[in-house]
Parts: structure tokens; C-alpha cells; sequence
């Protein structure tokens, strides 16, 4: 018997607007569903259950008409400000904080109909590509409990995998949604640049960072970012809206043959791709190939000197949250060691990395934009063993896993490309391994076109797989 929660997300706004179901009983579901598994995959830090309610009760009384999404669960990030709703940005530095306005693209979401259960698990200001706080169970993939749902919507995504939520909102910054979206084997859209304001707190500043959806299938991703789509004054970056209205118009639309380029040399120099991963690459070129398009391969188009300026950057950013000295102590070791760096270094040098990135971006489009779409791995390993990447002698040794961990994600932030992580393989132990395809800049339409097309010549939800605890 077809649970709520085997229903994608389009499916139950289809049944809440047919009232075979109503929002009331979508919610207990999910909430019942949360209280049982919840801990065991770390996948919340808040469940806002009465919150939840009484949306839900309120949607009931209202007109569904025009919403896709209506009446569907969306948990939030813990990066991103609910009104009202306790945030620490996954850090014990802001214990008891509560969050004064809502970001806009919460905003968004509530004016869709869909319902927040509660914020998802993220680490310490989203930094670390893992999901493990001072506080909280660590974030961990439904597929495997001993491994990692990755980061930093690790949470996020664990809740989707193991039948949480039907769809969660992310944020990515260096990967923050495709990684975990590998490692629970799901579908992640890092938008383009611009795409989905920050509106009205958090700066645009470098336009590393975008929210953007983990979904299990290509649909509801695109039905979520057609709700999550916005611009507001005063934003910094623009991304043109979608040629056909819509990115939802691009499901189940003929891409055509495609040319695609692919390439599997990480930009990090010590970072090496496990042979599963280079299974799954391979797989994917031939699934690809199958379907009619050209599989091109091409050098990397960013180069290993990228890295330092790339580093300069995040050590920089890791000093945007404003930390009381007395709080300070609480700070985790990567973070202290991070913002110690971040603050040693000089503005001109951030500047000078700044604009060498933009170089470096100027010429690397000048390859990829020669092609529909670039074909890479979106991490080189296996999801990692909760605890490994901190089992190590300091934070810098931590820093220089999490580079070799994930080399290939970073590169479509620092252009501002859209790119999309493809759930197409597991190794022989169950594990799931993503394949990036990252698109021309605004492009997002043809990537959820050949998406979508990749997803039904596998066979629904990428072969109907489901975790044991589903």
C-alpha cells in the first residue's frame, strides 16, 4: 500500500487540491515520521510540529488554485531565517537566538502553501562540507547510518532521503547541496548566480552562496524553483528568468542532442577520485551517450592556481557571523581556525583573489560555454564515515580532506553556473555516488530538460531505490 510519504511532492498536491488528503494529515504524517526516525539520521535540529499545524489548519481554509506546491512540507535550512523560529547557524556560539524577520525566500514558500515542519541540521555556518555541530546528532545518510549525509545541507538532505519531508530548501556556497544530495543519493539544483535573492539580511558579496532544492525527482525540484525563484532591490546579481515561463515547462520537454563535455582531473592537485566514483562517471557518460548526445572530453577548464584564491575567499567569509568574545570559546576547531585566517587576511588580498577568480572564470567559460553541459564527478569518494573528517591531527588536516573530498562543486559557484546533481549510481555495498552536470550560465532550463530525460530512461525515481529505513 502507497504511504503519504512515497508520494512526491507534486503527487501530494495533487491528492491535498483533489481532497483525497488534506494538509492536516500530510503534516501528522510527516511529523509522526520525524518523531520516529528523526534522531537517527540527524536530519532536524528544530521541529516547529505546532507551527506546522496550525499552517496546515489555515491552508484548509484557503483556495489552492495556482500553487503547485500547496498544502506540501518544505523544511527550511538552518542557515536561513524563519520569524520567530530559533536559528544557531549550527553553531553553540548562538545558543537561544531567535530569528526577527523571515528571509525572503521563506517568504516565498509560505505564500506557495507549503508547510514548514521545522529547520533542517547544517554545521557551523555552513562551512564544512559535513554536517556535525556541537550539539545535535550529526547528519547522516539514510542509506548507510555510519556515514555522512554530507554538508552543508546535510540535513536537509537526510530528511528527504529517508522519508522526512517530500522536498527540502538548501543553500550551497562550494557544494552545500549537490554533495549531500550525492551522499543520499538524490536530485540537487545549485541555481545560477542571482537566481534566488537573500533578501533582506544576508550580503550577496562574492555571489558564491545560492538557496536552491533537494528533491527525490527532477519535477518537484523544478516545481520548488519555480517558488523559490526571485529578485529583490537592492540584490547585487540578476539571473534572466526561464525562456519557457517556467522551469517546470522543461520537464519531460526533448533537450535534443546535446553536446556535453566531461572531464575527471579535480582542480586540487592532492585530490583523488576513488575508483566507484570513476564508475559512476563512466556510467553516466554511457547513459548519456545512449540517449543520443555527444560526450566530449576536454582538459579541466579551471586550473590548481584557482585554489589558494579560492581559499582566501572562504577564510574570509567564515568571519561573517558576528561572534561574541565571550561565546568565542564555544566555536568548533575548524571554524576558530578558519576565522583566524579570515581575519589575518588583508582586504586588498581578498580583492586581488576576488578578481583573479574572475579572471579565471572569463576564460574557463570561454571552454564550457562551447557546450550544452559539463559532465564532472560531484565528489571523489563515497560517502565519508561520520567523524572522518575530523579524525585527524588539527583543522588544517580537516581543511585539506574536505578539499580532496569535494574539488569539483566549488567551480560552479566561483562561475555562477547552474549545476545539478544526477543520483545514477550505488556501489555493490549500497552507497550511493552522484555525477555534476553543471550548465551555461541562467541555463537552468536545459539541465532539467536532460535531466529529466536521464531520470526516465533509468526508470523512476533513478530505479525506484529506497533506503531500508523507508
Amino acid at each position: 500500500m502507497t504511504s503519504i510519504h512515497d508520494l512526491t511532492a507534486l503527487e501530494l498536491a495533487t491528492a491535498v487540491r483533489d481532497r483525497e488528503l488534506s494538509p492536516v494529515e500530510v503534516t501528522e504524517h510527516f511529523l509522526d515520521r520525524i518523531d520516529r526516525y528523526g534522531a537517527a539520521v540527524g536530519a532536524y535540529v528544530t521541529v516547529t510540529a505546532e507551527m506546522a499545524l496550525d499552517q496546515a489548519r489555515r491552508l484548509e481554509r484557503e483556495d489552492p488554485a495556482g500553487r503547485a506546491l500547496f498544502g506540501v512540507p518544505i523544511p527550511i535550512k538552518d542557515l536561513n531565517l524563519v520569524k520567530g523560529v530559533p536559528i544557531s547557524f549550527g553553531s553553540a556560539t548562538y545558543e537561544g537566538f531567535v530569528a526577527p524577520v523571515d528571509d525572503s525566500v521563506v517568504e516565498r514558500l509560505r505564500e506557495a502553501g507549503t508547510v514548514m515542519l521545522g529547520k533542517t541540521s547544517t554545521p557551523e555556518f555552513g562551512l564544512p562540507c559535513y554536517t556535525e555541530t556541537s550539539f545535535g546528532e550529526p547528519a547522516r545518510s539514510p542509506w548507510d547510518l555510519t556515514r555522512s549525509a554530507g554538508g552543508s545541507s546535510g540535513g536537509a538532505a537526510a530528511a528527504v532521503a529517508a522519508g522526512l519531508a517530500p522536498a527540502a530548501q538548501g543553500s550551497d556556497g562550494a557544494g552545500s547541496i549537490r554533495i549531500p544530495a550525492s551522499a543520499c543519493g538524490l536530485y540537487g539544483i545549485k541555481p545560477s548566480r542571482g537566481r534566488i535573492s537573500f533578501a533582506p539580511i544576508i550580503p550577496d558579496l562574492a555571489g558564491l552562496s545560492t538557496n536552491g532544492p533537494i528533491t527525490r525527482n527532477v519535477a518537484d525540484a523544478a516545481a520548488l524553483l519555480d517558488v523559490m525563484a526571485h529578485h529583490n532591490s537592492g540584490d547585487l546579481y540578476w539571473a534572466p528568468p526561464p525562456a519557457l515561463g517556467s522551469f517546470s515547462a522543461y520537464v519531460g520537454r526533448d533537450p535534443g542532442r546535446l553536446r556535453i563535455a566531461r572531464y575527471i582531473d579535480p582542480v586540487v592537485p592532492t585530490a583523488e577520485v576513488h575508483p566507484e566514483v570513476r564508475a559512476a562517471y563512466e556510467s553516466a557518460s554511457a547513459v548519456l551517450e545512449a540517449l543520443g548526445h555527444e560526450v566530449i572530453d576536454i582538459q579541466s577548464p579551471f586550473g590548481p592556481d584557482m585554489v589558494p584564491e579560492f581559499e582566501r575567499l572562504w577564510f574570509s567569509f567564515a568571519c561573517m557571523h558576528p561572534v561574541a568574545e565571550e561565546m568565542a570559546s564555544k566555536l568548533r576547531p575548524l571554524t576558530a581556525w578558519l576565522r583566524e585566517r579570515g581575519f589575518a587576511t588583508p582586504a586588498p588580498d581578498f580583492l586581488k583573489a576576488q578578481s583573479a577568480l574572475q579572471l579565471a572564470t572569463r576564460f574557463a567559460l570561454l571552454v564550457t560555454d562551447e557546450y550544452d553541459a559539463v559532465l564532472t564527478p560531484t565528489i571523489t569518494q563515497p560517502p565519508a564515515p561520520v567523524g572522518w573528517f575530523e579524525d585527524v591531527a588539527d583543522p588544517q588536516d580537516t581543511f585539506t580532506r574536505m578539499k580532496d573530498f569535494a574539488p569539483f562543486a566549488a567551480c560552479s559557484n566561483v562561475s555562477g553556473q547552474p549545476a545539478v546533481n544526477l543520483p545514477l549510481y550505488w556501489t555493490p555495498d549500497g552507497l550511493p555516488i552522484g555525477v555534476m552536470l553543471a550548465g551555461r550560465f541562467g541555463d537552468e532550463g536545459t539541465l532539467i530538460s536532460l535531466s529529466a530525460q536521464v531520470e526516465a530512461s533509468v526508470g523512476g525515481f533513478w530505479g525506484d531505490r529506497r533506503p531500508t529505513m523507508w
